[in-house]
């Protein structure tokens, strides 16, 4: 086999959900476990479980040839009990050499990473840490099924699949093209987003607000769905910034709830979103120590739509730090060598998914499994970003009037951490900066 770190740069293989980390990076040396997050556990999005369910050798061909690449003796797939009994696998059984199921509770969220790494493996990472510290190297489903097809057929990433639904009439797994419009996705799949309603980009709790006139779909991008403005786990993401402060500083009563059900701080963590709520903004960012505490926040939202009664999202404050220490290149970060202590009450905080769907107000948006549409969405125009990946973007080689193909390599990597990108479609290229290539079918 060719180099597959250098495979996987070359044909611009990103984490199909979250930020988009070059999946080529992860390729590191000492790990002795490879863990596959085919746990969704964000309500409504059955991504992961319908590749599974349709593509399941492509996943282990990815699981395996990232272990023999990187010497890793034993591979998990890591998926929640009810959907792997659904799927007809049990805890522990052995797919491929040194490939096993790994059962993990329906709860949520356990698709976050170091609280995943936790329970399958019993190993804490530390914050500001990767998991290769702790031996462990993580891809998702989709990312690993891209692995596969590259191993197999040289095949670039183009497309992405995703979960449509919420509130709608039907729930569908469809693959998409990268930089399709979501509103030509949502009118090609026949639905419908009344004046009532928004489009989420991702799971209701950490998902988005999509903007319908300028929006495309992304390679991270793993569900689209549609619910009214009026339930918690919208209400949340339409709350101004400047509203949610002057409620924290207004309404907090102290109760440290937002803490004690806090998933990383449960995990040992030194997160403590209580005392950022308290604390005004100014007076936060006199106190690097406490902001940078932040760094550690999976952004669950478990603070907000669960924990908090007085209407405050501790989640989004801990977002404007964030955002402040990212601008300052700062960051929490633990010595390796320091441990980390799960809190004893730890199992019995954890939050059940169908609890979780409750509180958010999306149960009754459930449709499990969703159809799974075989053909591909044909794109009449794609808006083809050149940032959708942690690192710089890409660079554009192609030129307004050209003719690509399918595949076709229309940016090159950037130097240092950086991707590639393809033409999702065949057509002619009508616009080009450094931000966007668009090319009509």
């Amino acid at each position: 086999m060719a180099d597959l770190k250098q495979l996987l740069k070359d044909n611009g293989v990103v984490g199909a959900g979250g930020a988009g980390f070059p999946s080529y990076c992860k390729l590191a040396e000492g790990a002795d476990t490879l863990l596959i997050n085919a746990v969704e556990c964000e309500p409504l999005l059955y991504t992961s479980y319908t590749l599974m369910q349709e593509r399941i050798r492509d996943i282990i061909i990815g699981m395996r040839a990232v272990m023999e690449y990187a010497n890793i003796p034993r591979g998990l797939l890591a998926v929640k009990d009810y959907r792997a009994q659904k799927l007809g696998y049990s805890d522990g059984q052995e797919l491929a050499p040194g490939v096993f199921i790994k059962y993990v509770p329906n709860v949520y969220p356990m698709g976050d990473e170091i609280n995943l790494i936790y329970t399958a493996t019993g190993r804490v990472v530390p914050p500001g840490q990767l998991p290769i510290t702790r031996g462990v190297i993580v891809f998702n489903t989709e990312t690993i099924y891209n692995i596969g097809l590259v191993v197999q057929f040289n095949q670039p990433v183009t497309k992405t699949y995703l979960t449509i639904s919420g509130d709608t009439d039907k729930a569908y797994c469809v693959k998409v093209p990268v930089g399709m419009k979501i509103a030509e996705v949502l009118k090609i799949m026949n639905v419908e987003v009344p004046d009532t309603h928004v489009v989420i980009d991702g799971g209701p709790s950490m998902g988005t607000v999509v903007n319908l006139s300028t929006d495309v779909v992304k390679k991270p991008c793993s569900g689209l769905l549609i619910l009214p403005k009026t339930i918690p786990a919208v209400q949340n993401k339409l709350r101004t910034k400047e509203d949610n402060f002057r409620r924290a500083a207004s309404v907090c009563c102290q109760c440290n709830r937002c803490t004690d059900l806090c998933p990383r701080h449960l995990l040992g963590y030194p997160l403590e979103p209580h005392k950022m709520v308290r604390s005004t903004l100014s007076a936060a960012m006199a106190d690097p120590e406490l902001i940078k505490t932040a760094t550690m926040c999976c952004g669950c939202d478990i603070c907000s739509t669960l924990a908090c009664c007085q209407d405050i999202s501790p989640m989004q404050i801990i977002k404007e730090y964030k955002g402040i220490l990212a601008k300052n290149r700062m960051k929490y970060v633990a010595d390796p060598s320091e441990q980390f202590t799960p809190s004893p009450e730890r199992e019995a905080r954890m939050v059940s998914a169908g609890k979780w769907k409750e509180v958010l107000g999306v149960a009754k948006y459930d449709k499990f499994p969703p159809i799974y549409v075989e053909e591909k969405l044909k794109a009449s125009e794609v808006f083809v970003p050149m940032s959708q990946h942690i690192g710089a973007p890409a660079v554009p080689i192609v030129a307004v009037g050209d003719h690509v193909e399918e595949n076709q390599m229309i940016a090159k990597a950037d130097e240092g951490l950086s991707i590639p990108h393809f033409a999702p479609i065949s057509g002619r290229v009508t616009y080009v900066d450094a931000k966007t290539i668009v090319i009509h079918a």
